[in-house]
């Protein structure tokens, strides 16, 4: 209730363009900071899916490969 008597006098600009460019410029380091580090644990666990996967698929076709040669003989 208090922002809308702050902002109650103010042009339609004041408080949908002015107040948001305010805060990116005050906590814009924080918002990049924070947006950066989730981008970053996004990756590195996209990454370790990637390898866990890959080394599941590796070690899935040397065992298929190594037991249908033991069958062979």
């Amino acid at each position: 209730m208090a922002a809308k008597g702050i902002f109650a006098g103010m042009p339609w600009w004041v408080k949908w363009v002015a107040v948001p460019v305010i805060a990116l410029v005050v906590f814009g380091g924080v918002i990049l900071t924070v947006v950066g580090f989730v981008v970053n644990l996004l990756f590195k666990a996209l990454l370790f899916v990637a390898l866990v996967g890959g080394l599941i698929y590796v070690v899935r076709k040397f065992i298929s490969g190594a037991s249908s040669s033991r069958t062979d003989w």
